[in-house]
């Protein structure tokens, strides 16, 4: 069942009480996202991609009976690994996170691009497994759950370094494959290798030996990079072992091994990679990039299918979106798996998988009145919520109510800030807000958030015992936290209508004071420098109401 964010920052807010000096709070009665890119609907029995558009990176799915699981990394924001449903692979529901209990994982005080990666989903034995790495939190780690929904267990810490580990089972017996330093020093920078290490599901604990099974990459003397994200297959006596390598940016990639046993010795495919779009023409039509990082499902019919990330910049390699989950079709030739020839363009329509068609799931258009006090799993907040001094937010009477403290966008701490995924290049987010602050640093309004040095704002502003509209943003570690001021203008009443408008790289902020009158809004601002390139590339942009307290 999906837990209610609401309740799980009420079970952090009972550790301790609430901090003594009242601040005004900030009332937002809804938040409306309204799609404007003009991409035409695909033709019957045909997809468009990503079948999980916005900041969806790392995927990771596991097919039960007719049903499919998929997960995705979300590195410091809480829920954390979202949960979905899908019986077509094409349309897929958000039913829950593996990551939603404060005492599971601590990723408190960490920057944006720390926290979870890349988990990996398999079934075995009648549950469900995730294993995932923490990164700067603990490090590896198992969960368990008999309802992909939930709940998961806490985690089991798992004694082994690196990163991205994945589990296969077969038999009785488990394996982790992970990619981690490799033997001896480095050759360059970027050299990593894959490791395969035995799992005992009863201790829930690795064995201690381990086994190398590729160094570097498909060939060592042009010095692979990030060979990472691995997976293991059985398919007709041949252990097939899939990876990421390139990094995870225009370079990426995805490549394949086989043997004929589990430990090795695996050898490259013919064909490698497998899935890359980085020699192709920057000037092609419905351009995808930094393809990688995939995971594969075989259906009834022996087709397979596979999902991994990619990006949809609007120019160069820039994208606020971040990195989103795509499906393709997988063929086999002469024993080997390939999603796309060499030179081959990702298709921006797809034929549907053969499997009886979902309602759409519609990741479109949406508005939020906030008129029950549960509230939809998209809503995401930052870092772990661990005690009564932090940021609360509560839903009441048709409204989402933030109360603000002093951290800001800029901090590392748990800003006032619940947020939805942007998950179109054109869209416009826009919300109605009362707040009485006229301190200076006092602010309330919208935010859209990539990271912690890159984000804008609209809302109102406290400036000394009056109030204004102000737009901000941050672009960079020079800018103050709370973001350099883009614009501003005089604002008398405590309440305002904000919206902000993005189409590729240029965003308009705007304000009025209710329905009834026009809008008012800024010059066209530049935000390709909020693109997840200059952003540590994991993840993409977060928008929704946010607030902070000024002097006191």
């Amino acid at each position: 069942m999906v837990r209610r964010l609401v309740e799980i920052l009420a079970l952090a807010a009972c550790v301790q009480a609430a901090p003594a000096a009242a601040q005004p709070r900030a009332i937002f009665d809804f938040v409306s996202y309204d799609a404007t890119d003009d991409l035409e609907a695909p033709a019957a029995a045909t997809f468009r991609n990503p079948v999980l558009p916005g900041f969806h990176p790392d995927p990771s799915v596991v097919r039960v009976g007719d049903d499919f699981y998929a997960v995705t990394s979300t590195f410091s924001w809480f829920p954390g690994l979202p949960v979905f449903h899908s019986r077509d692979l094409v349309n897929w529901r958000l039913i829950g996170h593996a990551i939603d209990r404060p005492g599971q994982v601590d990723f408190s005080g960490l920057g944006t691009n720390r926290g979870l990666f890349a988990p990996a989903i398999s079934f075995h034995d009648g549950k469900f497994w995730i294993v995932n790495t923490c990164i700067e939190c603990k490090g590896n780690f198992v969960i368990t759950a008999e309802d992909p929904a939930g709940p998961w267990s806490d985690p089991q810490w798992l004694e082994f370094g690196g990163i991205d580990p994945s589990l296969y089972f077969e038999g009785d017996r488990a394996w982790i494959v992970y990619n981690d330093a490799p033997p001896g020093e480095p050759q360059y920078e970027g050299h990593r290798a894959l490791w395969l290490q035995e799992f005992d599901t009863a201790s829930m604990q690795v064995m201690p030996e381990r086994t190398l099974l590729v160094d570097g990459g498909v060939d060592l003397s042009t010095k692979p990079v990030w060979a990472e994200g691995p997976h293991i297959y059985k398919v007709d006596g041949w252990y097939y072992l899939l990876a990421a390598e390139g990094g995870t940016a225009d370079q990426h990639s995805q490549t394949i091994y086989r043997s004929r046993s589990v430990d090795g010795p695996y050898k490259p495919g013919p064909v490698n990679p497998i899935l890359t779009q980085r020699d192709l023409s920057p000037d092609r039509p419905d351009r995808v990039e930094a393809t990688g990082h995939a995971d594969l499902v075989q259906l009834d019919d022996g087709s397979w299918w596979g999902m991994f990330l990619a990006t949809r910049p609007f120019a160069g390699q820039s994208t606020l979106l971040g990195r989103e989950t795509f499906l393709l079709p997988v063929r086999w030739v002469d024993g080997w798996p390939r999603f796309l020839d060499p030179g081959e363009a990702v298709p921006p329509v797809v034929p549907v998988p053969p499997l009886a068609q979902m309602q759409g799931t519609g990741w479109g258009d949406w508005h939020d009145g906030f008129d029950t006090i549960t509230l939809s799993p998209e809503w995401i907040t930052l870092r772990t919520p661990t005690d009564r001094s932090q940021i609360w937010h509560d839903v009441e009477g048709g409204t989402i109510q933030l109360q603000p403290g002093t951290v800001t966008a800029g901090d590392l701490g748990r800003p006032a800030f619940i947020g939805r995924r942007m998950r179109h290049h054109s869209a416009e987010i826009s919300t109605e807000v009362e707040f009485t602050g006229q301190n200076a640093g006092d602010f309330a309004g919208l935010l859209a958030f990539m990271d912690e040095g890159h984000f804008l704002t609209v809302g109102i502003e406290g400036a000394d015992g009056s109030r204004r509209i102000a737009v901000r943003m941050r672009k960079d570690d020079a800018d103050e936290k709370r973001g350099a001021l883009v614009y501003s203008t005089d604002w008398t009443s405590a309440r305002a209508q904000l919206r902000l408008a993005f189409d590729g790289g240029s965003a308009v902020a705007a304000w009025r004071s209710d329905e009834a009158s026009d809008w008012q809004q800024s010059p066209t601002i530049n935000v390709e420098p909020l693109a997840s390139i200059h952003a540590g590339l994991f993840t993409g942009l977060v928008v929704g109401p946010y607030a902070v307290a000024g002097n006191r």
